[in-house]
């Protein structure tokens, strides 16, 4: 499997993930909420009166969206052959990963409701920019094998 294939699954992966998340995040908030942080939690998060629960939904169907956005790119951007752009975009995922893990290390850990799942979720975003190291390190192997 040469690098350019490499790069296609990874990035196939990926935009299923993030369309997979978007569409949920837009369709069925309240059940992955609740799935994710139990029925206590996702009550609170869903927010207490009607006003806040409307900017809750359509934050979060935003977000959605934009996931579903970046789950096309990805997909447009597998088909890419140059193997240059290739390990520039790996490395710009990892770098938007690792700053992910480090937002939830600083500041979602510190929300009480969300302060059970950040360690989960930052374990989520090292294993998702391990994938792009993996790939780096396999091509650097065939570049200089």
């Amino acid at each position: 499997m040469g690098s350019s294939s490499a790069f296609f699954v990874i990035c196939i992966l990926h935009s299923i993930i993030a369309i997979t998340s978007g569409a949920l995040m837009m369709f069925y908030m309240k059940e992955v909420y609740t799935f994710g942080h139990g029925v206590q939690t996702a009550t609170k998060l869903l927010g207490s009166t009607p006003h806040d629960q409307l900017l809750i939904k359509t934050s979060d169907s935003f977000s959605g969206l934009l996931l579903v956005a970046i789950g096309f790119l990805l997909f447009m951007v597998s088909f890419v052959k140059d193997r240059d752009f290739q390990n520039f975009f790996a490395k710009g995922c990892i770098l938007l990963h690792v700053f992910m893990a480090l937002w939830r290390i600083y500041f979602e850990r510190k929300v009480e409701d969300l302060a059970w799942d950040w360690l989960r979720q930052t374990v989520g975003d090292i294993l998702l920019a391990l994938s792009w190291v993996f790939f780096i390190v396999y091509s650097w192997r065939e570049k200089y094998d």
